[in-house]
């Protein structure tokens, strides 16, 4: 937790200091993940819910990846519940969409998923689907898990292996791509290190991405489940992706 909040900080004074030299749409409040707006958005989620039994999410398919499925519908909270969407806010111009998790618990929370990590996958996505509907298949490197491949970056016109950064740890994350043809986000480095950072007391069979999601403010986006192995280190579980273990 503190290294996480360590870097909230230095990001938001270093956005400050460089706050005058950015675009509107790379103001600081487009930018910063303010506690105060993820109360203020909590706190009238929790009063809609309250008052009409329901939440309210903007509708999205079933076989949406949970971290990104339920996403915080403002048009039913404004002006009621808030005054505006937060100014960092996807609907204000910023670059967080507000989504929902636990929302089958009592204690529904509000977190964030960066939209800044998304350029660098619909870059590469776009690159892969021009190459596959050429080639009719994509250009795996290995199989890494059941369902789960590297890619050969170079055949996408890459001269070394794309990665994103992601909002935890500062880490540069490598990219892959499941049977379906999506690309994903490869979060075993900031999982292993938030399992070092924080308590937790996880076996196999567990989806450990939890642990990102409590001690953050953001939820792991384009990621797939994961779990630990025998040696009590993060890894792939696509069995709960395949429905073979029950979640």
């Amino acid at each position: 937790m503190k290294n996480i909040f360590r870097f909230l900080i230095l990001t938001v004074g270093l956005l400050l200091l460089t706050g005058c030299l950015y675009p509107s749409e790379q103001r600081v409040e487009n930018q910063v993940p303010y506690p105060d707006q993820l109360l203020s958005v909590q706190q009238a989620v929790n009063q809609f819910k309250e008052d009409t039994g329901v939440l309210p999410i903007k509708n999205r398919d079933a076989d949406t990846p949970i971290y990104q499925k339920y996403p915080v519908d403002f048009r039913q909270l404004v002006p009621r519940y808030l005054q505006n969407p937060p100014g960092n806010s996807f609907e204000s111009g910023g670059i967080y969409q507000y989504v929902l998790v636990n929302v089958e618990q009592e204690e529904v929370g509000v977190k964030l998923l960066d939209l800044s990590v998304m350029r660098e996958i619909q870059r590469l996505q776009g690159q892969l689907n021009q190459y596959m509907r050429k080639n009719d298949l994509a250009p795996i490197d290995e199989m890494i898990d059941t369902g789960l491949f590297t890619l050969q970056f170079e055949k996408l016109n890459y001269r070394e292996a794309p990665t994103v950064r992601t909002p935890y740890f500062g880490n540069y994350l490598p990219l892959l791509i499941d049977n379906s043809g999506q690309i994903l986000i490869d979060y075993r480095m900031d999982l292993n290190m938030a399992m070092q950072e924080f308590e937790h007391s996880y076996s196999y069979g567990d989806d450990i991405r939890e642990i990102l999601v409590e001690n953050s403010p953001f939820v792991p986006a384009f990621s797939i489940p994961y779990t630990i192995n025998e040696q009590g280190d993060p890894d792939y579980f696509m069995d709960l992706v395949y429905g073979r273990v029950s979640n």
